[in-house]
């Protein structure tokens, strides 16, 4: 299944959705059957499974009565379902790439032409958001402070992220924000490059073509195993969540051979010296 970012639930209504349908399906009940049950039209019971329209604590009590089944902490990822995530707070959708990131576990990205936003400066996001039109001063100084926020958890020591980042020579030597930003953003690379969590391959140029060729894409997996694994497809004006085992699985088998197309973390290591001291 894909997921247009404009159009799909936040993360963790789909989750809560997800577990009241298997709830439902255990009790050998269908859509139409539920929702006479619960006196709901067959379309909003549907639209409350995928996380479209919110649940409320009333709901779920009443769903497990009807379904014979009783789980409490389903009624505590309600209550968490209902408060707004941390990002809201600086005009962030609830609906796209930052939702789902905050509650992964591992990120594997190929970045393409860019670098990754786990890895990015601050001074590089500055220069990446304020290339895009319409953008005002307050979005971009938003933009840069939910970007150094998610960097936080590759220190945590608790519910760290794990990122498995493929980038592009190309975006190493592209010259953004100016010499010195570039300078400061391949140290920050190098140093960043040393942490348990982050493994950092650069795919060189003399690769010529590759196996993802086509473009950035990333593959999101999660601490719950009822979650699937995620695959993440950005392009100009939105982006595709898709989270079909086929669509992720083929992903996966494209990531992999990108990691031995590339080198490897330590000759990595050694290429980016190496541009740095070019500069």
């Amino acid at each position: 299944m894909s997921l247009n970012t404009h159009h799909k639930a936040p993360f963790l209504r789909r989750r809560l959705g997800r577990r009241l349908r298997i709830m439902r399906e255990s009790a050998g009940l269908s859509l139409d059957q539920a929702a006479a049950k619960l006196d709901k039209k067959r379309s909003a019971l549907h639209r409350l499974e995928t996380g479209v329209t919110k649940a409320d604590v009333h709901f779920v009590r009443s769903a497990m009565d009807v379904y014979d089944e009783y789980d409490p902490d389903l009624l505590d990822q309600t209550r968490e379902a209902a408060k707004p995530l941390w990002y809201r707070a600086y005009g962030f959708s609830d609906m796209g790439y930052v939702d789902v990131e905050t509650f992964a576990v591992t990120v594997k990205e190929f970045s393409g032409l860019n670098l990754p936003g786990l890895l990015q400066t601050e001074d590089y996001v500055r220069a990446i958001l304020g290339r895009r039109p319409q953008r005002t001063e307050r979005d971009i100084a938003n933009g840069v402070q939910v970007r150094m926020i998610r960097q936080r958890r590759l220190l945590a020591s608790e519910n760290p992220l794990e990122l498995a980042a493929i980038v592009d020579e190309a975006s190493l030597r592209r010259e953004v924000g100016g010499v010195e930003v570039m300078r400061a953003q391949l140290r920050h690379l190098i140093e960043v490059s040393e942490l348990p969590t982050v493994m950092l391959q650069v795919l060189p140029l003399s690769a010529g073509t590759h196996s993802a060729i086509n473009g950035a894409f990333t593959l999101l997996s999660f601490p719950e195993p009822q979650d699937p694994e995620l695959l993440y497809i950005a392009y100009p004006t939105g982006a595709v969540h898709f989270e079909d085992e086929k669509e992720v699985r083929e992903a996966k088998v494209v990531f992999e051979s990108l990691r031995s197309e590339a080198l490897s973390p330590a000759d990595s290591l050694v290429l980016i010296e190496r541009i740095l001291g070019e500069r």
